[in-house]
Parts: C-alpha cells; structure tokens; sequence
C-alpha cells in the first residue's frame, strides 16, 4: 500500500489530481479568452463580409427589385439581368451531386467502418478516399472534359434517343452539361460525406452491435436498421455539409456545366450556376454590372445560410425526446 509521503512525491511529479497551480489558472484563462476573441472575430469577419458584399449590391438590389429574382435574361448589353436559371442550376446540380455523393460516401462509410476489410487496406482505402478532398477544382474540371464527358456521351445520346420522351433526356449531350457537372461534384463531395459518416458510425458503442447480435439481428439487419438510425444525425450533418459545398463550388461547375442561360430538366442539356456566373463575369464587369454581380452574390449566400439554418432546425428537433417519432 503507497504511503501518503509516496502520494504526495506523484502528485508533486504531475498528477492530475493535484490542486491548479497560480499557472494553471492563467494558462486556463488565456485559453478561455482567446477562443471567446476568435469566437466573436468569426462572427465580425462574416458580418463585415456580408456588409460589404450586401453594400455594393444595394443599388443594384433598388433598381433591379425581386424581378432580379424571376428573369431568364441576363444581357449586359440591353442591362437586363435575371437570375432564374442560375438558381435553379445551382440547385439542381447540388441536389444531383447530394443524391449521387451522398448515397456513396455514407456507403464507403459503412464499408470502412464495419470490419469488411482488413486493418491495413482499410486504412489504405480511407486515405484514399480522404485525398479526394485534396485534388485542386481545375483538376476535376480538366478529367471531366477530356476523360468524363466522352466517357458518357454514348450512353448519354442513347438515352435521348430512346428515352427522349422523358425531360431529363430531352436533348443530348454535345459537351458540357449538367450530368457530368454533377458527376465531377459529387466526387469532390464524396470525402466530406464519408469521412463525417464514418466518424458518426465510430462513435456508436460496440455494445450496440452486440445487443442487436444477441437479439438474432444479420449483419445487415443491424446495419440498415440499427447502426444507421442511430448515427442519422451525424450522417445528416455530413449531407449538410456536403450539400454546402456543392452550392459554392465553382471552378469545377464553370469548366463542365456549360455556362448558358438555360431553365431546364434535362441532364444533358448546358446550364449555368450562380458561382459560376461570378466567376466567369468578375474580370470583365463594369461598375454597374459589379452591383448586379453582388446582388447574385447575396442570393448564393443567402441560399447557403437558409441550407445550414434548416439543417441545424432539422438536427436539433431529432435530437429532441421523441423528435423523430412519427
């Protein structure tokens, strides 16, 4: 049995269970302050941001109204701007790559955190995965012009000519288009999606696979219904976030969707998104047309603040007792 003496020599060597030193105590302090600073500098970064941008856009916003909103038209030389496709492109291509990068990532997830591999290629497999993420956009942009599209476009023009009847093959694929916009941005989404997935599937307490075990439950069985209900938040979470950056993802988007003006369902067809809009348009605005530019800018950033604004709503009322009860 130690004796007090022996006690008091380890907690003098570093024990945790020692009283906080007058160090501690500031060292706790300066931490404390410092993450409150950076803390609210965020929240004055993106304030100040949203200043400006929304500042520069306020003539604009005056003179152009909601109609900004609802126009087809964007035509510098008439100085008639609308934004309607590049909305409706934004989305599409984002709920695209969702559904696509999502179903996917969260099933690498499963496949890497579920013991279907060895130690060693699983590690291997989720390094791979997670360099995705680090791949530049131009990148994607130039494998999906000279690899993707030509790789797709047979099956891309069959499909219209004998399911053109259908609006999402209503035209064929020429060249850049919203399908492989969406391919190439569904894989730059996929590493967000599986690596947060993964993490939520991790957390999940081992005794939880067992109890379903016990209980005559597959392996599946207790994957689609037990692990994947309990790890939905943060699955969720990793779509939020994926879906966050699909909506301003932008080099990408502006090399492969085609750049034109265009309200439409088809998956082939040329489309435009709003970050591409500014992108392609910056260099060579005029002052008037940089207003307009912002003023497209506060619609994205407005549609990505309400994305993250509703997933949070989402997550917080599943968190609640009861909350994801029918």
């Amino acid at each position: 049995m130690a004796s007090p003496e022996t006690d008091r020599k380890a907690g003098a060597g570093g024990s945790i269970c020692r009283p906080p030193t007058a160090a501690d105590r500031l060292a706790d302090r300066v931490f404390r302050g410092l993450t409150c600073a950076f803390a609210w500098l965020t929240l004055l970064l993106i304030g100040y941001i949203v200043w400006r941008i929304g500042g520069t856009a306020l003539p604009a916003m005056k003179r152009l109204g909601i109609g900004f909103l609802t126009g087809t038209t964007w035509d510098p030389n008439q100085q008639k701007y609308g934004i309607l496709p590049e909305i409706w492109g934004t989305l599409y291509s984002s709920l695209l790559a969702l559904s696509i990068g999502g179903f996917f990532g969260v099933a690498i997830a499963i496949f890497l955190s579920e013991d279907f591999l060895p130690d060693r290629i699983r590690v291997v497999l989720k390094a791979t995965v997670e360099l995705l993420a680090a791949i530049p956009s131009v990148v994607y942009g130039l494998w999906g012009i000279y690899i993707l599209i030509p790789m797709i476009r047979p099956l891309a023009n069959w499909l219209h000519v004998h399911l053109g009847w259908l609006p999402f093959f209503s035209t064929s694929l020429t060249g850049p288009g919203m399908f492989p916009a969406a391919l190439v941005l569904s894989i730059m989404i996929l590493p967000t999606v599986a690596a947060i997935s993964q993490d939520a599937l991790g957390a999940i307490p081992a005794r939880t696979r067992e109890a379903a075990f016990g209980l005559g439950a597959t392996r599946w069985e207790t994957i689609l219904r037990v692990l994947l209900p309990t790890a939905s938040r943060g699955i969720f979470s990793a779509l939020v976030l994926g879906f966050g950056r699909a909506l301003g993802e932008t080099m990408a988007l502006a090399m492969l969707i085609g750049n034109s003006n265009r309200l439409t369902l088809s998956l082939f067809s040329p489309a435009d998104t709003l970050a591409a809009l500014l992108a392609l348009n910056f260099p060579e605005a005029s002052n008037l047309e940089v207003g307009v530019l912002m003023y497209a800018a506060v619609i994205l950033l407005t549609i990505t603040l309400l994305v993250n604004i509703a997933g949070e709503m989402i997550i917080s009322f599943s968190a609640r007792p009861g909350g994801g009860r029918s």
